[in-house]
C-alpha cells in the first residue's frame, strides 16, 4: 500500500473484452496484446468452461494477465475493448468510460448499434470474426507471431465463422486463417476444441431444450423458442444452441436459460429474416444477423419470453408471397372501354395503372390482355383520342406471377420488364395486382432503422402486421361474444367469404373498454352472408341493398352490423361516399382514423389473427389520433368532430400533421356544405359522452362552435354552466333510477341559454332537428328558464309550490334547471324535487269525494291540488288525516 505522498505507479493499458467471452473475444485480446505490448489482458467476467480449461492447461503463458478483482482502476489511462463495444457488456470496467481522460481504443466486427461507445481510435468492420481485422493490423505493422498465438488467434476465426460456413463468413476471414496458418497455426488443436464432446449435464439440457421447444410462425416464417431452468451454471450454453440448430435443422432459434439468478439468451438464425442482433439489442444483447447473445437480471423467466415474443412479431421480417403483397380484388377495365374512362378510374382510386380485361365470346370468364398506365392515357388525352378503347394503347407484353412467387421473383419481374403494375394471375384468373410502390415500401422497410417513421398509407400501400390474439380474447371476451364471432366465421367459410370483425371493438378490446357493438366485414356479399347467418340462428334482418350493409337482430335485441368490404370514393368535399367491392385492406383504408383500422380474421383457419395495416397498435400504444390521409377531412370533415371526441374519451392528443389538416379544414370551412343533420349527428355523439365539456372546449379552441352558429361559441359563464351541468348529471346518474333520460339533450339546452327564441329557432334550422326537439329547444326551454327565475324571486318558496313550478316539465328541463341555477337553496329545493316530491301521492280519489255527495265538476280539481299540496308540505302523513282535511274543505 502506498501512502499519499508516494507515486502511485505507471500509467496502465487495460485489454478487455465482452462477459462470457469466447474464442474470438479471446483471440482478439491475444492480438491486441501484439499491438499494445505493455498492455494488461483482463477477463470482465466468466469465460465458457471449455476456454478455461484451454488457458489452464496449455496457452495461459502467452497472456499477460490482470485480475479485475486487485487492479488499482485510477491507474487506467488506456481502455482497449475487443470484440465488443455494448457498454452493458464489459462489467465493472464500465466505469471507465465515465472516467475523464482515458483513451478509449476500439476493435469489433459487429454491426453497428445506436449505444455503442465511441473511441479515439476504431478498427470496426463487419467480418466474420474481430480477429481477422486485428490480424490485419498484426500483418501491416509487421509483427511476428509465434505458432502457439496463431493457433490461438485461428481459433477465433474458426468459431465464430462456424468453420467458414457462417453466411457472415468473409474473404478477409479466409485470408487472414491463411496467413496464420502460414506462421504455424495447429489445424489439429482447432479442431479438437471446435468439436468438442458432450458431458452427461450438458446432454441433460440439451435435452430439456428439445422437449421444451415451441415452434412459432411468425409472418411467415417459423422460429424455435425454448426455455430451460438450472440451479447453477451450465457450461456451453451456446454450444449446446448450435448443436440444437444442427440437430433439427432449425431456420432460427431462441434459447432462454435461467442459470442461478441470472436469465442467459442465445439466438441463433440462418435465414435474413430473423436477425438476431437486432431482436436482442433492446434486451441488452449484442451480436450479429446470425448469433447473438444477452443476459438478463432482476427478470423472470415468464417475463423474459414474454418480451422475447413482443419483439420477434415487431422485429422478424415478414417472409413476402405475391399473395400477402398484392391489392386484390384488382381495379380493371373491360378492352371496350374509352381513354376518358378509365382516366376518371386511374384519379377516383389514386392509382397508376390498370389491367385490362378481354371477356371471351366462349362464355368463359375475362382473361388479362394487358395493362395501360396513366401516362399513356394522359398523352392519348392530350392528343384528343380521350373517347377510344384503352385496347388501342395497352401494353400486352405483360410479365405475370403466380400467388406464391417469392420476393426475389417479384422483384427481378418488375425491375427486369419496367413494369409499373405486375398482375398476379392463378391459372387463367387475375387475382391481384403489386404495384412498383408496393415493391419498394417492402424494401425500404427492410432495411429502414427501427425508429423511422411507417410509410404515409394514402401515398403507399402498407403490408399488414398480424399475430394471433385468441388466448387475449378467451381473456377479455364473454364466452357469447367468443361464440359468436366463432360462427360468423364458420359461415362465412362455408359460402367461401372471409370474415373479420374490425373497427372500434377491436379498438376498445385492447384499450381495456367495454363495448360489444360488433361490427362485421365480408370479403364477399355481405347481404348474402347476412341471410344465410340470421337464417342459421333465428335472427331478423334489415338490409341496405345500396351500401350492402345489413343488421342482423337476435331475439333478444342483441345487433350485429355487417358490411361488405368497400372502398368509398367521395365526388366531391363532403358528399356521402358511392361505393364498390373491394378488399379488407381497402376498406380499412376507408376508415377514420388509425386507431380505428384495426381487424381480427374470423375463419376457422385463421380464427383470432389481428392484422393492423396502418400502425394502428403502434397508435394505441402511443395514445395519438391520426387520419389515414392528408385529404381526410376533405373528403369528410364531420371526421374533425370525431377525433376531437375520440382524444378527450380516451384521453388521446390529436398527431401534429392531423392536428394541422383539422386547422385547415376550418380555414377552408368545408363544414358549411355538410347537412345540419350530419353536424347534428356528430355534436350529440360529443354531447352523449361521459364529459363532453373538454371535447367542447377543443371545439371551441377550433372556432368550430361559432362556425356552427355563432350563438353556440362558448365563453367563461357558458363553460361554467356547461361544468355545473356535468356535475348534476353525474349526481344524477349516482342516482341509479331506473328512469331514462337524454344527457345530450341536458348539454344542449346549457349550450343555448341565453338564446332568444328567434335565435334558437335559427340553431334548430340550421341542424335540421325534427318538431319534438325544436319544441324542446326554444318553447320549453323558454318555459324553464322563466320558471327557474320565478324559483329564484320566490321568498316563501314551499315544497308544493316547486312541485307545480317543475311538474310538467321534462326530465332534461329540471335537470338543465338545477345545473343553470346558482343559488344553493334553489338547487336543494330541485334536488328534492327529483329524489322525493315528484313521487309523492294521495289516497283521496274522485270517489271518496263523490261518496261525499260532491258533484263532479272543477271543484274535484281544487280539492285534489289542495290535498296534494298539504301532503307535500308535510301537514298530512294519512289517509285518515286527508279524508279529515277534504271535510273541512266541503264543510268550508
Amino acid at each position: 500500500m502506498t501512502s499519499p505522498t508516494e507515486s502511485p505507479g505507471p500509467a496502465l493499458t487495460i485489454i478487455t473484452t465482452h462477459t462470457n467471452a469466447d474464442f474470438d473475444a479471446m483471440a482478439s485480446m491475444l492480438a491486441a496484446q501484439k499491438l499494445y505490448p505493455d498492455g494488461v489482458v483482463i477477463f470482465p467476467g466468466s469465460q465458457e468452461k471449455n476456454l478455461r480449461n484451454f488457458f489452464i492447461n496449455s496457452m495461459v503463458y502467452l497472456f499477460n494477465m490482470g485480475d479485475i478483482k486487485t487492479i488499482d482502476l485510477s491507474r487506467v489511462k488506456r481502455l482497449v475493448l475487443v470484440d465488443t463495444r455494448q457498454p452493458g457488456r464489459i462489467g465493472r470496467l464500465r466505469e471507465l468510460l465515465e472516467t475523464q481522460g482515458i483513451e478509449i481504443h476500439v476493435y469489433d466486427h459487429h454491426p453497428p448499434m445506436a449505444n455503442d461507445v465511441k473511441g479515439q481510435v476504431e478498427h470496426c468492420r463487419v467480418t466474420g470474426a474481430t480477429v481477422t481485422l486485428l490480424t490485419e493490423l498484426i500483418r501491416e505493422q509487421g509483427l511476428e507471431v509465434s505458432a502457439d498465438e496463431a493457433t490461438i488467434m485461428c481459433l477465433g476465426i474458426y468459431e465464430d465463422t462456424g468453420s467458414f460456413t457462417f453466411p457472415s463468413t468473409t474473404e478477409a476471414d479466409f485470408r487472414a486463417a491463411a496467413w496464420l496458418l502460414s506462421r504455424g497455426a495447429n489445424l489439429n488443436i482447432v479442431s479438437n476444441l471446435i468439436s468438442r464432446e458432450l458431458g452427461p449435464e450438458q446432454i441433460g439440457l440439451l435435452n430439456d431444450m428439445i422437449q421444451a421447444s415451441v415452434r412459432y410462425r411468425i409472418h411467415g416464417v417459423e422460429i424455435v423458442v425454448t426455455t430451460v431452468t438450472s440451479d447453477s451454471y451450465v457450461t456451453d450454453f451456446a454450444f449446446l444452441v448450435h448443436k440444437m440448430v444442427k440437430m433439427e435443422n432449425l431456420d432460427a432459434i431462441f434459447a432462454l436459460a435461467r442459470m442461478g439468478n441470472k436469465i442467459y439468451v442465445v439466438a441463433r438464425s440462418r435465414i435474413s429474416e430473423v436477425d438476431v442482433g437486432r431482436i436482442l439489442a433492446p434486451m441488452g444483447g449484442g451480436g450479429h444477423s446470425y448469433a447473438a447473445a444477452a443476459s438478463l437480471k432482476e427478470t423472470t423467466l415468464a417475463q423474459a419470453e414474454h418480451r422475447l415474443i413482443d419483439l420477434l412479431y415487431r422485429r422478424v421480417q415478414a417472409r413476402r408471397m405475391a399473395r400477402e403483397l398484392m391489392s386484390s380484388p384488382p381495379i380493371t377495365v373491360e378492352t371496350s372501354v374509352s381513354c376518358k374512362e378509365a382516366a376518371s378510374l386511374l384519379t377516383r382510386y389514386n392509382i397508376n395503372a390498370l389491367p385490362v380485361m378481354k371477356t371471351e365470346e366462349t362464355g368463359a370468364g375475362p382473361r388479362l390482355a394487358g395493362y395501360i398506365t396513366r401516362q399513356v392515357i394522359e398523352k392519348a388525352i392530350y392528343h384528343r383520342l380521350e373517347s377510344v378503347p384503352v385496347a388501342e394503347y395497352m401494353n400486352t407484353e405483360v410479365a405475370m406471377v403466380g400467388p406464391d412467387a417469392r420476393l426475389e421473383e417479384i422483384q427481378e419481374k418488375i425491375i427486369e420488364n419496367k413494369q409499373r403494375l405486375l398482375p398476379v394471375v392463378d391459372g387463367e384468373v387475375l387475382v391481384g395486382v403489386i404495384t412498383r410502390t408496393d415493391l419498394l415500401n417492402v424494401l425500404v422497410r427492410r432495411s429502414r432503422p427501427e425508429g423511422n417513421r411507417f410509410p404515409d398509407p394514402m401515398e403507399e400501400t402498407v403490408q399488414a402486421r398480424t399475430r394471433n390474439v385468441v388466448k387475449f380474447m378467451r381473456e377479455r371476451m364473454n364466452r357469447r361474444l367468443l361464440e359468436t364471432l366463432k360462427a360468423i366465421g364458420e359461415t362465412a367459410e362455408r359460402i367461401d367469404y372471409r370474415a373479420y370483425v374490425v373497427g372500434g371493438f377491436v379498438r376498445d378490446l385492447f384499450l381495456y373498454r367495454k363495448n360489444e357493438d360488433l361490427d362485421i366485414v365480408i370479403e364477399g356479399d355481405g347481404i348474402a352472408f347476412s341471410k344465410e347467418y340470421a337464417r342459421m340462428v333465428g335472427a331478423r334482418l334489415h338490409t341496405h341493398e345500396k351500401f350492402g350493409t345489413a343488421v342482423i337482430i337476435f331475439p333478444d335485441g342483441f345487433k350485429i352490423d355487417v358490411a361488405t368490404a368497400r372502398m368509398e370514393y367521395y365526388p366531391f368535399p363532403a358528399a356521402l361516399p358511392t361505393v364498390r367491392m373491394s378488399s379488407i385492406k381497402l376498406d380499412l383504408f376507408r376508415r377514420d382514423f388509425t386507431i380505428n383500422t384495426l381487424a381480427i380474421q374470423l375463419n376457422p383457419n385463421r380464427f383470432g389473427m389481428l392484422i393492423d395495416f396502418f400502425t394502428a397498435m403502434r397508435d394505441l400504444k402511443e395514445k395519438v389520433v391520426r387520419v389515414l390521409h392528408s385529404l381526410s377531412f376533405v373528403e369528410d370533415p364531420t371526421r374533425v368532430f370525431r377525433a376531437i371526441r375520440f382524444e378527450k374519451r380516451f384521453g388521446f392528443t390529436i398527431g401534429k400533421l392531423t392536428l394541422g389538416l383539422i386547422e385547415n379544414a376550418v380555414r377552408m370551412d368545408f363544414f358549411k356544405r355538410l347537412s345540419g343533420r350530419r353536424v347534428f349527428a356528430e355534436l350529440r355523439l360529443i354531447l352523449s359522452e361521459e364529459n363532453p365539456v373538454p371535447a367542447l372546449q377543443r371545439l371551441a379552441e377550433f372556432r368550430l362552435l361559432e362556425r356552427l352558429h355563432p350563438a353556440l361559441d362558448l365563453d367563461e359563464n357558458k363553460l361554467a354552466l356547461l361544468t355545473s351541468t356535468q356535475n348534476v348529471l353525474s349526481w344524477y346518474d349516482l342516482l341509479f333510477l331506473e328512469e331514462s333520460y337524454k344527457k345530450w339533450a341536458v348539454y344542449f339546452l346549457a349550450l343555448t341559454r341565453g338564446c332568444d327564441p328567434s335565435t334558437s329557432a335559427e340553431i334548430c334550422e340550421r341542424f335540421e332537428l325534427a318538431p319534438r326537439h325544436r319544441k324542446l329547444f326554444v318553447e320549453n326551454r323558454l318555459q324553464a328558464e322563466r320558471s327557474l327565475l320565478w324559483l329564484q324571486r320566490e321568498r316563501q318558496l314551499t315544497a308544493s309550490k316547486v312541485y307545480r313550478k317543475l311538474v310538467s316539465l321534462r326530465i332534461e328541463l329540471v335537470l338543465f334547471m338545477m345545473a343553470a341555477t346558482e343559488l344553493t337553496r334553489i338547487k336543494r329545493a330541485i334536488s328534492q324535487y327529483i329524489t322525493h316530491l315528484r313521487y309523492v301521492r294521495i289516497s283521496v280519489t274522485g270517489k271518496d269525494l263523490k261518496d261525499r255527495g260532491l258533484e263532479p265538476g272543477p271543484m274535484y280539481r281544487q280539492i285534489l291540488d289542495a290535498v296534494q299540496d298539504e301532503k307535500l308540505n308535510g301537514k298530512l302523513a294519512s289517509r285518515k288525516e286527508e279524508m279529515a282535511f277534504v271535510d273541512r274543505m266541503i264543510a268550508s
